[in-house]
């Protein structure tokens, strides 16, 4: 019985120490609330004492009341305004009326009328104690309110703003080295940020500013090494011009020079005639032996051919697209059959298009011996080099010799009466030929294209008779005019050319 009344006992004092632990719990988190929990406030919470707004004492005031007074404010003093912005010997004008007011003072004022009526009882406290003690001043930024403010300074901007451009490659095909890289040009930015704060800034103590627009340099930042390592000599080639006259040197080397520094952008077209120009004195060129229709005459510019021809091979080498070379009507002796580009103003052209990626760069020079060009551009893939190889195939027969009636007293010098003879000129054979472009990879040939078929045509003989009749009693002096055949041509004749042909005349590969 004793131990049933102590157990009840117990019961009754375990459920007073509970009934007390709750209603501590209880009041412990009503008091957590208070200070942890946030209050939002209400719609009627005023501006605490100390606050202003743009110099405004908003004290008191609810937020519709302080929109109303510093909407005012901002509209008087709007015509006061008046805005510089400078750049360098540019200048922009604005007044207050230039912009629209916005009303966008709400969305400010809603924030600032929040301090010292949200968050927990702690933070309250705090906010309304430091706003009693040092005030609470707040300035509506005008960026905020002057409407228009931000399109105005993208529109000066596009007037300032440069975008900036990698260094260029200079060539120079006299100089050492040869390329180099220009400085190139930076970005400039206005940094929109800083111009926006400095015009706040200002327009807070004074109405009349004026503004240096504040800008970003930015510099091209690019690999010159990688930019110039990516250029190398793709084709270099030479023929020689030691037993020429003094002025058969000068215009070859004369057109040559005007190559000499060009360069040509991926695409472009290009004719030998237009960049050496017309074959006349005045632009520097001379008289010499020139071929007209199988046969040497006198002309001015006479040797531009060997020119072209140099040029020509140098581009097959460099792997350069060529769209019109032709042949001479004999054959040069400078290259190979089928690697000869005849040249004639009006007539005959050398074209070529640059079919690469990236410019090409020429440097051409002579001594007295030889001329050269040398092509300059993006490298070849690892391994790769390119030969040219000709192809001598058949000799084509000459008719001998053809009799021509001096009918317009032509070489009277010569010959004056029917029977007399003078040779113009003796027949010459002509040759087929083939012109081959070689692709190579680590010294293996790995593919190998026609891109010349070439008929160098056999020249008739051509001797001139007198057209006069003898007068009685005269006779004629012996004639010493031998008259050649038409040419007969064997399997040995071919083979006798062959072996000439490639004894004589240099290989078409000239690195």
């Amino acid at each position: 019985m004793k131990k049933e009344k102590s157990k009840e006992k117990k019961k009754k004092s375990s459920g007073l120490y509970w009934g007390i632990g709750t209603a501590i719990f209880a009041v412990g988190l009503l008091l957590f609330c208070q200070f942890y929990f946030v209050d939002n406030g209400s719609a009627n919470d005023t501006f605490l004492s100390g606050t202003t707004v743009n110099g405004i004492d908003v004290s008191g005031m609810t937020q519709s009341q302080a929109e109303n007074v510093i909407s005012y404010s901002l509209l008087s003093s709007r015509s006061d305004i008046k805005l510089t912005l400078t750049y360098g010997d540019k200048k922009w004008n604005f007044t207050g009326s230039d912009f629209e007011i916005k009303d966008e003072v709400g969305p400010v004022l809603s924030e600032v009328i929040k301090v010292g009526h949200v968050g927990n009882f702690l933070q309250r406290y705090k906010d309304q104690n430091r706003v009693k003690k040092q005030g609470l001043n707040v300035n509506v930024s005008y960026k905020t309110v002057l409407g228009g403010l931000e399109e105005k300074i993208e529109q000066i901007a596009n007037e300032i703003e440069l975008q900036g451009e990698p260094p260029q490659i200079i060539f120079d095909p006299n100089a050492d080295p040869m390329f180099t890289l220009s400085e190139g040009k930076k970005s400039i930015i206005v940094d929109r940020g800083k111009l926006l704060s400095l015009i706040d800034k200002n327009l807070e103590t004074e109405k009349n500013v004026q503004i240096e627009i504040p800008i970003i340099e930015l510099p091209y930042e690019i690999d010159e090494n990688a930019i110039l390592s990516s250029i190398t000599k793709r084709s270099s080639f030479s023929t020689s011009y030691a037993t020429s006259s003094a002025e058969r040197k000068n215009n070859v080397a004369r057109a040559l020079n005007a190559f000499n520094g060009q360069v040509f952008s991926p695409g472009e077209e290009v004719s030998f005639n237009n960049i050496t120009g017309a074959r006349t004195e005045e632009n520097g060129y001379k008289g010499a032996n020139v071929i007209l229709n199988g046969a040497y005459v006198k002309g001015i510019g006479g040797g531009v051919c060997q020119a072209s021809t140099t040029l020509y091979n140098a581009l097959v080498l460099a792997d350069i697209e060529v769209i019109e070379a032709n042949h001479h009507s004999i054959p040069a002796s400078y290259v190979p059959l089928s690697f000869d580009a005849m040249v004639s103003e009006g007539y005959s052209d050398l074209v070529f298009r640059n079919s690469l990626e990236a410019p090409i760069y020429f440097k051409t020079y002579y001594d007295d011996n030889n001329v050269y060009v040398e092509i300059y551009g993006q490298k070849f893939e690892e391994g790769e080099t390119i030969k040219t190889r000709a192809e001598f195939v058949k000799v084509l027969p000459h008719s001998g010799d053809k009799i021509i009636a001096d009918t317009n007293g032509e070489y009277a010098d010569k010959v004056i009466y029917k029977g007399e003879y003078y040779r113009v000129r003796y027949p010459r054979e002509g040759y087929e030929s083939r012109g081959y472009v070689q692709y190579y990879k680590n010294n293996e040939l790995v593919e190998e294209k026609e891109i010349r078929h070439d008929l160098y045509l056999p020249q008739d003989g051509i001797i001139v008779e007198g057209t006069a009749e003898l007068g009685e009693g005269m006779t004629l002096p012996e004639n010493d005019v031998e008259f050649i055949p038409p040419q007969k041509v064997t399997t040995t004749t071919t083979e006798t050319v062959r072996a000439k042909i490639e004894k004589e005349r240099p290989s078409a590969y000239n690195p």
